[in-house]
């Protein structure tokens, strides 16, 4: 008799607006796809207007995107990025050891960051991970932390192969030209994603602060796409220099091994 009190004074406080939010993302999920409004709401027994508001709710804070061609809506970057988040120290315990060893080849700072959709659209490398220099001119904090995924090799991972990202909300973006390398439009950001994706690293080439170079791989899911991204940090005579091939090699192995690992 008490359980069944407890449960019916559960259900009392439920909030129905929540309720079908929950609805609505768990849908999308299992959909896979770009959805329609008018399919979510045959599907789920929901007015269409209120699949409506509460896909624009979500919309504006990231949790779902919509495709600007066909106006369906699927899961967002900001849910899986959180999905990836050090629950039960998954990450720190699996990740960090690996990432370790990049650090012990080579004493450059390493990160490891997930994607996250700002406020006005444009996305953001997160850092969850961050390993310091062993060396004396090492990468200051204030640069390891910095966010825009245009001027950053791990940010350019995430854009370049993470699932349901945006990348329309670029063409009218304004671009901060950090220094003279610094992509500063939408044409040049599209072409160096391509790159990206053909030789499956990529590059911060004194786009952020002269003198620093980066380096970064994506990390993959099951099914190709971008959970993760790492990226080692320093001074361009040492990341660029010597041994640069085996730096991408070793990466590319430590980001197969956390996909083995972590993500299937």
């Amino acid at each position: 008799m008490k359980e069944k009190k407890e449960k019916e004074s559960a259900k009392s406080v439920i909030i129905n607006s929540v309720d079908r939010s929950i609805d609505i993302l768990e849908y999308l999920f299992r959909q896979g796809n770009d959805t329609s409004i008018s399919q979510i709401s045959k599907d789920l027994d929901i007015y269409k207007s209120t699949v409506f508001r509460t896909l624009a709710t979500l919309e504006n804070r990231g949790y779902v995107v919509q495709n600007k061609n066909s106006d369906q809506y699927s899961i967002g970057p900001k849910l899986y990025a959180y999905s990836t988040l050090p629950h039960n120290d998954i990450i720190t315990e699996s990740v960090r050891p690996l990432l370790q060893e990049i650090s012990d080849a080579y004493g450059e700072c390493v990160t490891y960051g997930i994607l996250e959709q700002e406020w006005d659209g444009m996305y953001a490398n997160v850092p969850l991970i961050t390993i310091e220099s062993t060396h004396n001119l090492g990468l200051s904090r204030k640069i390891s932390n910095q966010t825009e995924c245009y001027c950053a090799s791990l940010g350019k991972c995430l854009l370049a192969f993470s699932e349901n990202v945006n990348l329309d909300v670029y063409k009218d973006a304004e671009f901060t030209p950090f220094t003279e390398h610094t992509i500063t439009n939408y044409e040049d950001l599209m072409k160096e994603l391509e790159q990206v994706r053909y030789q499956g690293y990529a590059v911060d080439a004194e786009e952020r602060e002269i003198g620093l170079y980066c380096l970064g791989v994506p990390v993959l899911n099951g099914h190709g796409n971008a959970v993760a991204a790492i990226s080692i940090s320093g001074p361009k005579s040492r990341v660029k220099g010597e041994h640069f091939e085996e730096k991408i090699t070793l990466m590319k192995e430590v980001s197969a091994r956390i996909t083995r690992e972590v993500y299937l």
